[in-house]
């Protein structure tokens, strides 16, 4: 053809598994405005000369319409691999704003590179431009003539066990968690995570390493014998999972949070994402899944390794589903951790009040990263008795586990700092200020959060927030506003405030200030506050200890819990 070879919307090449292959694929993103604009008798024209199983049309514009484009564009796929000679698979799904996203696997990244352009270019040409489907299936043969292959892309195969842990909330504090355990096992972690990269506990990297980079820097220190690696959706998304299989994978939670972006809009194709990290677990590992989250037990259904449920409620009905498929189950009795297997005594673990990361077991949600965490280091071999003197010796604080419900004391007070970044993680964070709050004593907010959470979000959260506490504090950002206006985000907060009739917030410039106004404030004693800490955890901590304030120990959590109740 006369015209340039084009290239597509985004071609992606995503080096490990991923959302639409076990290996290596590329995605593409096509502009379908030409089929979804098409009147009914062109389409099925398209369709009958690609061979099209699905003879779906739809209206135009109209949700069957975007799946009649992805069959045709995972069939100029198939249909182009035939031009040069080999099967290529497809999959491919309607997209955002009138596009359709098709993947197909690949060995070598220039062929693949080159193909994908082509196909680009041949379903431009037959959907926008009316070329004839076989003509422009040749078309790519032609372009593929002395194409160099380029290089062979695989997956890392890791010489050691690996730990895999994704979901919405607890991702980070599971991980150290789990590298902690570790090293009481007495093995060498390597930990990437969005924190940065530690090896046997010491720093190498900071800055958010959660993706495909973080697991093959892991990997490439011959000092590691055990990778335990934080998955977020963003890279499985942008560059597919770094490691070809796990010997666990942990999935937390699933919950509303960066709906909107890269085309995941709802918590159920969140979920799908997330499970990636569950497809690719060993037939010989452990799945540990999470069994108060109905997406995330589903996701047994698409692993093949054990499944490995945890609860900390004893009577959810799902644990006798992972026993029954020969797997395992975690939970809480009697205020203590126990295992369970199927026709075995219970395996007692340790009193929960002996765990300090569960703030003498005010945090719901860090009693159930502990237990997936325990589950995890079980599953690749560690003794119960490193697992229990690691749980003992993992602390709640800045020291084990930066900016996650981190509690200091001062005046009397109790501030509780966290990267509270959703509804869920606020509503944890809200739980444990209340449950350090004694008799008399006031709750207060400081909430802030990044300019990429949904409006409804922001404004969910703002209501949340004012319906749990007796003040509310609007922290102004300056960073992480993601390309929202400045102010724009407190107005979300105050509109979230007055939908619980509270019209009385506070605004401070920043997170410090705000910590600063309520320290100033007077509160009673008892009281406690609770901050969304994204941008000035450090300095808050150093205001803290300027006014002779301290890290909360474990037995001055556990005696402040006491006197609340």
């Amino acid at each position: 053809m006369d015209e340039p070879l084009t290239v597509p919307l985004e071609l992606r090449v995503l080096t490990g598994p991923n959302l639409y292959f076990p290996r290596p694929a590329v995605k593409l993103t096509l502009d379908a405005r030409g089929v979804m604009e098409a009147d009914p008798a062109t389409v099925v024209g398209w369709q009958r000369a690609l061979r099209v199983r699905s003879t779906s049309v739809g209206m135009a514009d109209s949700p069957a319409r975007s799946e009649a484009a992805a069959e045709l564009a995972a069939a100029v796929v198939r249909r182009s691999g035939g031009a040069i000679n080999t099967r290529v698979p497809a999959v491919a799904r309607g997209g955002d704003d009138r596009t359709v996203v098709v993947a197909f696997p690949f060995r070598r990244r220039g062929v693949a590179e080159h193909f994908g352009d082509a196909v680009a270019v041949a379903f431009e040409r037959i959907t926008r431009e009316g070329a004839d489907p076989a003509e422009a299936i040749a078309e790519v043969g032609s372009a593929m003539v002395g194409v160099e292959p380029g290089e062979i892309v695989r997956p890392l195969r890791p010489g050691v066990p690996v730990i895999a842990v994704t979901g919405t909330n607890g991702k980070t504090t599971t991980t150290r968690l789990i590298s902690h355990l570790m090293q009481a096992d007495g093995r060498v972690p390597g930990w990437s995570s969005t924190d940065g990269i530690v090896i046997d506990g010491v720093e190498v990297e900071t800055g958010d390493w959660s993706g495909p980079g973080g697991a093959a820097r892991v990997l490439a220190d011959p000092s590691v014998t055990v990778a335990v690696t934080e998955t977020a959706r963003g890279g499985i998304l942008l560059r597919g999972v770094g490691t070809a299989a796990n010997d666990v994978s942990v999935v937390t939670n699933i919950s509303a949070d960066h709906l909107g972006l890269l085309g995941v809009h709802t918590v159920e194709q969140l979920a799908e994402v997330k499970s990636v990290v569950a497809r690719i677990t060993k037939p010989s590992g452990w799945t540990v899944l999470n069994a108060d989250d109905p997406l995330v037990r589903q996701m047994r259904l698409v692993s093949r390794a054990r499944p490995w449920f945890y609860s900390p409620d004893p009577e959810n009905p799902y644990l006798d589903e992972a026993l029954e498929a020969g797997g395992k189950a975690i939970t809480v009795i009697d205020g203590e951790i126990v295992v369970l297997s199927r026709g075995l005594d219970p395996t007692r673990v340790l009193p929960v009040a002996q765990v300090p990361l569960t703030l003498a077991g005010t945090s719901r949600v860090n009693v159930s990263n502990v237990l997936a965490a325990t589950a995890a280091a079980l599953g690749v071999g560690a003794s119960l008795d490193a697992v229990r003197a690691g749980l003992r010796s993992f602390t709640s604080g800045a020291q084990h586990n930066a900016g996650r419900l981190n509690v200091y004391l001062v005046d009397n007070l109790a501030v509780v700092l966290d990267l509270a970044h959703n509804e869920a993680s606020l509503e944890s964070l809200l739980e444990v200020a209340s449950a350090l709050r004694l008799p008399g004593g006031s709750l207060s907010v400081v909430v802030g959060t990044a300019g990429d959470r949904t409006d409804e979000a922001i404004h969910a959260m703002g209501e949340m927030a004012a319906v749990a506490s007796d003040l509310v504090v609007i922290a102004g950002r300056t960073k992480y506003l993601r390309g929202r206006e400045p102010g724009e985000m407190e107005e979300l907060w105050r509109t979230g405030a007055a939908e619980a009739g509270v019209l009385a917030v506070i605004e401070r410039p920043d997170e410090l200030a705000s910590l600063v106004y309520l320290l100033d404030l007077g509160l009673v004693d008892g009281s406690s506050i609770a901050v969304c800490a994204l941008e000035q955890r450090a300095e808050m901590a150093a205001e803290i200890l300027d006014r002779g304030g301290s890290p909360a120990t474990a037995d001055q959590i556990a005696t402040r819990v006491a006197a609340s109740a």
